[in-house]
């Protein structure tokens, strides 16, 4: 990465830099758009630009709590994912923010490896499939 690609990265984008503190649901919405607005705007400004730390943001305290308030709010939140954990077992028996802890450190570390994608064929009203 050049200087001026750090530089522009640290202009007042500290990702990371408190990993003990979690933020509320409101704080974790404003920094994750904060960023989106800076990394919109280098984008934008800089069309060529080739972004390599953003990683980093995958782990980020805020967007994980963002990302857990979108999850948690949207209308499939009952159902149960590939784990079989719903937002309401993980709430009660494990706890939202030692959940996101663990995510965290799993996604820090790089051990964590995503489950491959389910896929199903579902017949349309045209008789043909279409995938789910």
């Amino acid at each position: 990465m050049s200087v001026k690609e750090k530089s522009a990265m640290s202009e007042g984008a500290a990702v990371n830099t408190d990993a003990g503190r979690w933020p509320d649901a409101d704080s974790a919405f404003f920094a994750v758009r904060r960023m989106q607005i800076k990394l919109h705007r280098w984008a934008t400004e800089e069309p060529g630009r080739r972004f390599g730390d953003l990683f980093n943001l995958v782990y980020d305290p805020a967007f994980l709590v963002h990302a857990w308030e979108r999850v948690s709010g949207n209308a499939g939140a009952r159902t149960a994912g590939i784990d079989r954990a719903t937002v309401a077992w993980i709430e009660t028996r494990i706890g939202v923010r030692e959940f996101l802890g663990q995510l965290r450190d799993t996604l820090k570390s790089g051990e964590f490896t995503p489950v491959e994608v389910r896929q199903v064929m579902i017949p349309k009203a045209s008789g043909k499939l279409r995938k789910l």
